[in-house]
């Protein structure tokens, strides 16, 4: 088996020697195996899981602030000059800022991953032999991936069967229009936007069906390349711009403050030693000690009244951003209302009511396999009589050229669709039986005429 961190060109390989670059087959991976190569190459995921060195790194993060490296000059000066006291109150006061910007951002952090873990997206992949829903996160390279309608691609992969199967995938060409995927055999120097066979992680089923064998999974995927490509530290905020220049600006004035201070002692032929330290105590006095605890504070405070209304604040130095916007663009759904569809009425294209329409409705709704909507989910949630006996024989899933799903199914049992069959056949013999006892009474001329037709009526019968 290749290993996962080798770029393979899969595109320029058929079903079956794909499965065997994988070691794979059509029946999918065993739940041992899944196991050995998810604990060998690791989770398909483009982040690091590696909390220890993460909230270390939060913690030194809060000592970047310009201020409180001044602070932490003035406290060094202040035990150079032997003021241990106002060192000792200078470093308390860097700490007690830095532990309360630490835990507020940690927390918040901590809150963010609970909830991306409510949120974690599953796919359906074919584990001993059997379709089972499994994360994203544990999708290893081999495995056999379902997709339909709406499905996130979990990982790069070759496409090993497909129906009407169309692809978003704006994210790597920018272009909004679905690719259509088909089963082939490429040539290597095919770029991504021309590879019709393959699928990568990041996009998404517009329409369609299709099955695809895992090829590259987490930071070897061609989505795992543009991260690395563009990963960068996250950008500043406005206030922590205004602080940098602010603790930048209070540098200048104290550095120039400092120096011309010394020079005009040094040049009144005052003590060079007595000089140094009166211009190093003016600088740290200078300093303002309490304004980084004064900032933390007054940012806790607003996440805290923002949690109370359900707002988690990640990065509190976010919090004046927020207040300064004037415009805030959001979808409703979900985040203004609370998503659920529920069905009123149904009416013909007369305008009339029609429980035919729910009937039609809710045999589409429940049966088809594709992407389901709350439309669907409020659809199929209608109870209707005699609905169970319906099953579903074929469909043409939804696409954005008919702009329409397509079903055919039949009745659950051929038993009913024979009774009333039966049931018609006797109709018919009763009325023959009755137009022959009427025409007995006739000549025998009429009957005869009578019998014609009644070859005739069971002749359309059968």
């Amino acid at each position: 088996m290749s290993n996962s961190k080798s770029k393979i060109p899969f595109w320029t390989f058929d079903r079956k020697n794909a499965l065997n670059q994988v070691k794979s087959s059509f029946s999918g991976l065993s739940s041992q195996e899944s196991s050995y190569r998810l604990d060998k190459f690791g989770p398909n995921t483009l982040k690091n899981d590696k909390k220890t060195q993460s909230d270390f790194l939060l913690f030194i993060n809060q000592f970047k602030n310009p201020i409180t490296l001044i602070l932490l000059f003035a406290a060094s000066l202040s035990f150079f000059l032997q003021d241990t006291t106002n060192s000792i109150i200078i470093l308390l006061i860097i700490l007690f800022s830095t532990i309360l910007g630490f835990w507020q951002e940690k927390s918040a952090g901590d809150a963010v991953n609970e909830l991306l873990n409510l949120i974690k997206v599953k796919t359906t992949v074919l584990r001993d032999e059997k379709k089972e829903e499994i994360f994203v996160e544990e999708v290893v390279m081999g495995d056999i991936v379902f997709l339909s309608a709406g499905d996130i691609i979990p990982a790069d992969g070759l496409i090993i069967e497909e129906d009407e199967l169309f692809i978003d995938e704006a994210t790597f060409t920018g272009e909004t229009f679905p690719v259509e995927k088909k089963i082939g055999v490429l040539d290597k120097a095919t770029p991504l936007n021309k590879r019709i066979n393959s699928v990568f992680m990041g996009s998404h089923v517009v329409s369609g069906t299709g099955t695809v064998l895992i090829i590259s999974t987490g930071k070897n995927t061609e989505l795992g390349n543009i991260s690395e490509k563009l990963s960068s530290k996250i950008p500043l905020t406005d206030f922590e711009i205004g602080i940098k220049r602010f603790g930048a600006l209070l540098m200048e004035i104290t550095l120039i403050m400092v120096i011309f201070l010394f020079a005009v002692n040094v040049l009144l032929n005052k003590p060079f030693f007595d000089s140094l330290l009166f211009t190093l105590a003016l600088a740290v006095g200078l300093t303002p000690q309490l304004l980084p605890a004064i900032i933390s504070v007054n940012l806790a405070k607003g996440a805290k009244q923002m949690a109370k209304k359900k707002v988690i604040v990640k990065r509190l130095n976010s919090i004046e951003n927020f207040g300064n916007m004037t415009v805030m663009c959001s979808d409703k759904t979900g985040t203004l209302t609370e998503g659920k569809v529920e069905v009123d009425n149904t009416l013909d294209y007369l305008g009339n009511n029609s429980e035919m329409v729910l009937k039609l409705a809710k045999i589409n709704a429940t049966l088809q396999q594709g992407f389901k909507n709350p439309i669907d989910n409020a659809i199929s949630n209608i109870e209707l009589e005699e609905f169970e006996e319906y099953v579903r024989v074929d469909e043409i899933p939804y696409d954005f050229i008919r702009k329409r799903l397509s079903l055919l199914v039949r009745f659950k049992s051929k038993k009913k669709i024979n009774n009333n069959l039966n049931t018609n056949t006797n109709t018919n013999t009763n009325t023959n039986t009755n137009t022959n006892t009427n025409t007995n009474t006739n000549t025998n001329t009429n009957t005869n005429t009578n019998t014609n037709t009644n070859t005739n009526t069971n002749t359309n019968t059968n």
